[in-house]
């Protein structure tokens, strides 16, 4: 135990050193080309990690892995979403492993441990490693999901954008390709919208959508029976044939006199 804390010091002690050894040594052998802010970057969390793995030696018999290496693990991960693959991390562990099992073959070498303390002190690496990687691929997957989620209602929003033309008249125009989601967005967050603003006449245009199926026409089917029921007259414009196909197909009911080819003549009707 003795020998063990004295390697643990050791780590300790000279972390900064060893890390940029780590590192360096990484670039040489992968033949990696990284922008200076990344090699810094990789620098202080090699840093960070040794002292980590040097405190895990001195607590032998705590085989949870450190708090703080998970923290360290969900950062890796949060520089990697930040514009970079999570593959490009991964691949470098195997690397990273085999560099940094050498050097603590060799430290352990000069500091007298024994073959089985040297093989304890590997198996411990080779765990914090391991628990390390499968953190970071988490972590990167919740900060992804996170952001595709985001990225999803920031589309919905910019899908079905209320326009107002005149006092009571507003255009809901119907854009990109609309699924369950955007319709069910439209469903619950722009109808209610259009409650508030005392709203009289909605024209909805699908010029601007590029398909839809008899899921989604069956969506705005019932925003139209809502709009009915809140007293909103609803004008329907820009469908295409191939839409008006499917419409037909779902059995649902578009009043023929609220239908127009363009915003241009739904516009002309509302103004005579």
């Amino acid at each position: 135990m003795e020998m063990m804390s004295k390697f643990s010091a050791f780590i300790n002690e000279h972390a900064e050193i060893l890390a940029v050894e780590i590192v360096e040594t990484v670039i040489k052998e992968m033949d990696l080309a990284i922008p200076e802010i990344e090699k810094e970057q990789a620098l202080s969390m090699y840093n960070d990690f040794l002292h980590f793995f040097g405190e895990a030696l001195i607590d032998q018999k705590n085989e949870l892995v450190p708090d703080e290496l998970v923290e360290w693990s969900k950062k890796n991960a949060a520089q990697v979403s930040s514009g970079g693959k999570i593959s490009e991390i991964a691949r470098r562990y195997p690397m990273t492993r085999e560099v940094i099992a050498d050097i603590v073959t060799r430290i352990s070498i000069e500091q007298g441990l024994s073959v089985k303390e040297n093989a304890s002190i590997i198996k411990r690496l080779n765990s914090m490693l391991d628990v390390s990687l499968m953190e970071t691929i988490s972590a990167f997957e919740q900060l992804k999901d996170a952001n595709e989620e985001r990225m999803t209602k920031e589309l919905a929003k910019l899908s079905a954008p209320l326009v107002p033309i005149s006092n009571g008249v507003v255009i809901l125009p119907i854009i990109g390709i609309i699924d369950s989601f955007r319709a069910s967005y439209i469903m619950e967050h722009v109808i209610p919208k259009i409650a508030k603003l005392n709203i009289e006449k909605v024209i909805i245009d699908f010029s601007g959508a590029y398909t839809i199926n008899e899921e989604i026409s069956q969506y705005f089917h019932e925003i139209g029976q809502i709009l009915r029921l809140m007293g909103i007259e609803f004008y329907v414009t820009g469908l295409r044939p191939e839409l008006v196909q499917v419409i037909i197909k779902s059995s649902i009911y578009i009043d023929g006199n609220n239908n127009f080819s363009n915003v241009q003549q739904a516009l002309k009707s509302i103004q005579n």
